[in-house]
C-alpha cells in the first residue's frame, strides 16, 4: 500500500510539474508555456541547403523535433518555408557566428508549442511584395526568445488571431518597400512583447490591434508613426509600460498615432527622447500624449502575462534592450551595425527600401559543432561532464527532477 501511495504521488508531482513548466528558464510572458520538442526527435541541420535531407526546412517539417545545427552560415530560401507544431529551434547551438535564414518568409501558421531562440530570419527585396518575413498566424503557445527579424516586405512580423504568444529580447527591424513596416498584429489575445528593439522601421512598431501588454522595449527611429494603435470599429486593448521612444534621423514626432476610441489605453513609466541630441533624456509620456491619440485611458493593466519582477524602467530597459536584443549570443555585424545607430541616440539610422542600401546579406564564416557520437543533441564532452552515455542516445530525451530534458539542461546551459 505505502509502495502504491509513493507511486500515485509521484506520477502526481510529475503531471503537476510539467504543468507548470516553463519554456526554457527566463521564458515569461503569456507565451512562456510554450512545450517545444521536449522530449521528441531529434533533428541535425548538417548543411545549408534550402531542402532536402539534413536541412533546416526539412528540419522544421515534422512536429515533435528538436533542430540543433552542426554548422554555421548563410541558408537562403528559394520559397516560404513552414514550421510544424511542438519544435523548438535551437539557434544557440549554431557554432561560430551562428545561423541566418533569409531571402523568404517563415511562417507557423496553425502551428502551435514552438519555441524559437537565437535565430536570425531576414526576408528580400526579391521575395513577393506581400511577404512578411515571420508570420505566426491562427497559432497559440509561441515563444521567441532572442530572435531577430529583419527586411519583411510587408511586414516584418505578422501575426494574426493567435493566441498566448511572448517576443522577448528580439530585434525587429529594417522593414522593406514597399510598406517598410515593424510588425502588424491582428487580433492576437494575450500577447506578450517586452525587451524588444524596433529599429528603422517606417511604422507599426507595432500596430496593436490586439490584446497585448508592450513592455520595456525601445522604438528607434521611426518614420512616420512610432508605435500605432488598432484603429478599427472593434474593441483592443493595449498595455503600455517603461518603454523607451527615441527618435532618429527619420523620425516625425508622432511616437503614439492611429488610434481611436476603441483602443483601451493603460500606461505607466514610457519616457520618449524627440530632440535627437545624442543623449538619453527622455520626458514622461503622460495622459494627454495619450488621450491626444483618441484612444480611451483606462487605469489599471488590462492583459498583465508579464512577470512583475522581470519588469525594469525604462531607463534599465535601453541598457538590457542594446546589451541583449536580437540574436545576441554572438551578433552579427547587420544587428551590430543597428545597435550603434541606437546607441548614437539620434545621430544615425536610416529607414531603408532594399537590403542592398545596406551591403545586403553578407557571408557568415562556417564553423562546425563539437562531436556528437550519438547525435542526441548534447555534445560528448556535455555528456561526460554531467555523467552521461555519450553512446547512448536515449538519455537526451530523458526528463530530469528540473522537469527538463537532459537535451534541454544542455540548451539552456548555452545561455545562462
Amino acid at each position: 500500500m505505502k509502495q502504491k501511495l509513493l507511486l500515485v504521488f509521484f506520477i502526481f508531482s510529475v503531471g503537476l510539474l510539467n504543468a507548470q513548466q516553463l519554456a526554457f528558464p527566463g521564458a515569461d510572458g503569456f507565451g512562456k508555456k510554450a512545450i517545444g520538442g521536449r522530449g521528441g526527435e531529434v533533428y541535425h541541420v548538417v548543411n545549408l541547403n534550402d531542402s532536402g535531407a539534413g536541412s533546416f526546412r526539412e528540419a522544421i517539417s515534422q512536429p515533435k523535433r528538436t533542430v540543433v545545427f552542426d554548422i554555421s552560415g548563410v541558408i537562403k530560401l528559394e520559397s516560404k518555408l513552414q514550421i510544424a507544431s511542438y519544435i523548438t529551434i535551437a539557434g544557440q547551438t549554431a557554432p561560430g557566428d551562428g545561423i541566418v535564414v533569409y531571402g523568404n518568409g517563415v511562417s507557423m501558421t496553425g502551428s502551435n508549442d514552438v519555441i524559437i531562440r537565437y535565430m536570425r530570419f531576414r526576408g528580400s527585396v526579391n521575395m513577393n511584395k506581400g511577404t512578411c518575413t515571420l508570420a505566426a498566424d491562427n497559432a497559440h503557445d509561441i515563444i521567441f526568445d532572442h530572435v531577430t527579424v529583419e527586411w519583411g516586405r510587408w511586414d516584418n512580423l505578422h501575426i494574426k488571431e493567435s493566441n498566448n504568444v511572448t517576443l522577448q529580447y528580439c530585434l525587429i527591424g529594417e522593414g522593406i518597400n514597399p510598406q517598410m513596416f515593424g510588425a502588424l498584429l491582428e487580433n492576437p489575445t494575450n500577447l506578450t512583447i517586452h525587451h524588444c528593439l524596433w529599429v528603422d522601421n517606417q511604422s507599426r512598431n507595432p500596430k496593436a490591434k490586439a490584446g497585448i501588454e508592450v513592455i520595456n522595449n525601445v522604438i528607434y527611429n521611426w518614420g512616420s508613426n512610432g508605435l500605432v494603435g488598432g484603429h478599427s470599429a472593434a474593441d483592443h486593448f493595449q498595455d503600455l509600460i517603461n518603454n523607451y521612444f527615441i527618435a532618429g534621423p527619420n523620425s516625425s514626432n508622432v511616437f503614439l498615432g492611429m488610434f481611436s476610441a476603441t483602443d483601451h489605453v493603460y500606461h505607466r513609466g514610457n519616457l520618449v527622447d524627440l530632440d535627437k541630441d545624442g543623449k538619453l533624456n527622455g520626458r514622461a509620456v503622460i495622459d494627454s500624449d495619450i488621450i491626444n491619440t483618441t484612444a480611451t485611458l483606462v487605469n489599471s493593466a488590462q492583459r498583465p502575462g508579464l512577470s512583475e519582477t522581470a519588469i525594469e524602467s525604462a531607463e534599465a530597459a535601453y541598457k538590457s534592450v542594446i546589451l541583449n536584443a536580437g540574436a545576441s549570443l554572438k551578433r552579427d555585424e547587420i544587428d551590430n551595425r543597428l545597435i550603434a545607430y541606437v546607441k548614437s541616440l539620434g545621430k544615425t539610422g536610416q529607414v531603408i527600401k532594399s537590403e542592398e542600401e545596406v551591403g545586403g546579406q553578407p557571408a557568415i564564416k562556417m564553423a562546425k559543432a563539437p562531436k556528437d557520437k550519438d547525435g542526441d543533441g548534447i555534445p560528448d564532452e556535455w555528456e561526460k561532464k554531467h555523467k552521461l552515455n555519450s553512446n547512448d542516445a536515449a538519455d537526451g530525451k530523458l526528463i530530469v527532477s528540473s522537469g527538463y530534458s537532459n537535451l534541454e539542461e544542455y540548451l539552456n546551459d548555452l545561455v545562462k
